[in-house]
C-alpha cells in the first residue's frame, strides 16, 4: 500500500515535469529569403538554447517550418501549430486587429529593413504604367501582403486613389523560389515578379529583367519588411522561452553586422544558394538592399493606409501599439 502510494506520488510529480519538458519546444515558421538569416544563423548557433539555459530553462528545443505565403504562416500561427511566426509587417498589422482583445497578436521585434521589387522580363513594360489587364504579377500572395499592398499604393499614386485597385487582379500567388524560376525561364507565365533579396539579384542577374517598382520609392524611406510576431497568451505564459527567443535572434543579428563576410558565407552553404559568398557580401554591406535590426521601420505608413483603405478597422496610435513591451525602447518608426 506504502510503495502504490509512493508510485502514485512520483507520478503526480512527474506530470508536471513532463509537461514542462513538452512545453519547452519552440516551433517558429519562416519563409524563404535572405531576409531570414538571424533565424538561420540562431539556429545553427543554438543561441536561443543558450538563452533559454541561462534563463534556467534547461532542453530547449527549437523547430522550424518554411511556409511559402504569409497567409499560411498566419493559419499556423493562429492555430497554435506555432509558437511564432515571420512575415511581412502588413501581415502583422492585420493579425493584430482581428486579435485585439482576445489573445492579441503583436511583434516580438523587426528582423530585417529591405525593399520590395517589381522585376520584369517584358522589355514592353517600363513601369506600372504599362501593365495591361493580360499581365500577370507574381507574388507569395494576392491579397494583404506587403507585396500587395505596396502594388495598391503604387497604383493609387500613379493614377489616382480611385484606381488604387487598379492592378489587383493581375496577382498570381506564387512562392519566390517558383517566382524566379516562372520569370527567367521567358514569362510564359508571369512575366514581372515582386520579389526580394537575394531573388532580386538572381533575377536581374539575366539581362533581359529591370526594375519597374521599389517599395521604398512607394513608401518614402527604408522600412521593415520582415518581423517576428506571436500571440499574447505565448508572451505571458512562456516569458522565458520568449525572451530566450528574443535575444537569440537579437544575437544573431549583431553576429550578422559584426562579421558580415562570415555571415555571407554561411547564407551561401546554408541556403544552397546560387549566389557566390561576395555577392551576398555585396548585399549585406548595402542597407538600400538589406538591414537586419530589431527596430522596426515606417509600420506607420502602412499602417495609416491600411486604415484609410478599410482594411483595419482600428488604428494604432503609433507602432508600439503592435509590439509587445520588450522592444519599446527603441526608435522605431
Amino acid at each position: 500500500m506504502k510503495l502504490t502510494s509512493a508510485l502514485l506520488c512520483a507520478a503526480t510529480i512527474a506530470a508536471p515535469i513532463a509537461a514542462q519538458a513538452q512545453d519547452a519546444t519552440i516551433r517558429i515558421a519562416q519563409q524563404f529569403g535572405l531576409s531570414y538569416l538571424p533565424l538561420r544563423i540562431a539556429i545553427d548557433r543554438q543561441l536561443i538554447e543558450k538563452h533559454a539555459k541561462a534563463l534556467g530553462v534547461d532542453n530547449v528545443k527549437v523547430e522550424v517550418a518554411t511556409i511559402a505565403s504569409g497567409a499560411a504562416v498566419n493559419d499556423a500561427l493562429i492555430s497554435g501549430s506555432v509558437d511564432v511566426a515571420m512575415a511581412g509587417s502588413t501581415v502583422l498589422l492585420n493579425l493584430w486587429d482581428k486579435t485585439r482583445g482576445r489573445d492579441t497578436i503583436k511583434g516580438m521585434m523587426a528582423i530585417a529593413d529591405t525593399p520590395i521589387y517589381f522585376n520584369s522580363i517584358d522589355p514592353r513594360v517600363k513601369s506600372i504604367k504599362d501593365l495591361t489587364p493580360d499581365d500577370r504579377i507574381a507574388m507569395t500572395a494576392g491579397k494583404g501582403t506587403q507585396h500587395a499592398l505596396v502594388l495598391q499604393m503604387a497604383a493609387a499614386q500613379a493614377f489616382g486613389w480611385d484606381e488604387r485597385k487598379k492592378l489587383d487582379d493581375l496577382a498570381v500567388s506564387m512562392s519566390h523560389p517558383d517566382g524566379v524560376a516562372a520569370l527567367l525561364s521567358g514569362g510564359a507565365v508571369v512575366k514581372t515578379h515582386a520579389t526580394t533579396v537575394p531573388f532580386i539579384q538572381m533575377e536581374l542577374a539575366d539581362p533581359r529583367v529591370h526594375t519597374i517598382l521599389n517599395s521604398f520609392d512607394v513608401v518614402g524611406g527604408r522600412h521593415t519588411l520582415i518581423v517576428a510576431y506571436t500571440r499574447e497568451s505565448w508572451f505571458t505564459k512562456q516569458p522565458k522561452l520568449y525572451e530566450a527567443t528574443y535575444k537569440g535572434l537579437s544575437e544573431a543579428i549583431d553576429i550578422i553586422n559584426a562579421d558580415k563576410a562570415a555571415a555571407a558565407e554561411f547564407f551561401v552553404r546554408d541556403a544552397k544558394s546560387s549566389l557566390s559568398k561576395e555577392e551576398v557580401l555585396k548585399l549585406l554591406n548595402n542597407p538600400d538592399m538589406i538591414t537586419f535590426t530589431a527596430t522596426p521601420s515606417l509600420v506607420m505608413p502602412f499602417a495609416d493606409y491600411m486604415v484609410k483603405i478599410g482594411m483595419l478597422r482600428n488604428k494604432p496610435a503609433g507602432w508600439t501599439d503592435v509590439f509587445f513591451s520588450n522592444v519599446h525602447h527603441l526608435q522605431g518608426s
